[in-house]
């Protein structure tokens, strides 16, 4: 049993690592988040709102950089500036899928208590997760 546990997760041990460090980006991101929603910021307010999802993107993002060219990927690759400005670029594509649903359902929609705010933001990060395992592979750590 423990030999078959051990050759399923070498086998997958790229998605299994993405998604557990996927996972500990998530909860960067949303402590962030809610630290702010709940302390600094108002959801209700569409700019705080926004800036709440930059601020909380930024810390997410460089803790997904680091984990993910070590961890995941385990990059080598020696064009260390433009693999992390391929990693920015395709993270902010699925910040901006964040910030559209967010916007749409928070702001216009006006679906902005606390739990819709937890709701849309587990939604949006559905979205976001499965984006940005699929640019990784395919645009930024592309080396192994």
């Amino acid at each position: 049993m423990k030999n078959l546990i051990k050759n399923l997760y070498l086998k997958y041990k790229e998605i299994i690592n993405y998604l557990i460090f996927g996972v500990l980006t998530t909860i960067v991101n949303l402590v962030t988040k809610y630290l702010l929603l709940f302390t600094i910021f108002d959801a209700s307010n569409a700019l705080e709102l926004q800036i709440t999802i930059i601020i909380s993107w930024i810390v997410a993002v460089l803790f997904a950089y680091i984990t993910n060219k070590k961890f995941v990927f385990e990059s080598t690759t020696q064009n260390k500036l433009k693999e992390f400005v391929s990693f920015i670029i395709a993270r902010l594509s699925t910040l901006f899928l964040e910030m559209l649903i967010m916007w749409f359902f928070i702001t216009l929609l006006k679906l902005n208590s606390d739990l819709y705010v937890i709701i849309f933001t587990i939604i949006s990060q559905i979205g976001v997760v499965v984006g940005n395992y699929i640019f990784s592979k395919l645009f930024v750590f592309k080396n192994k």
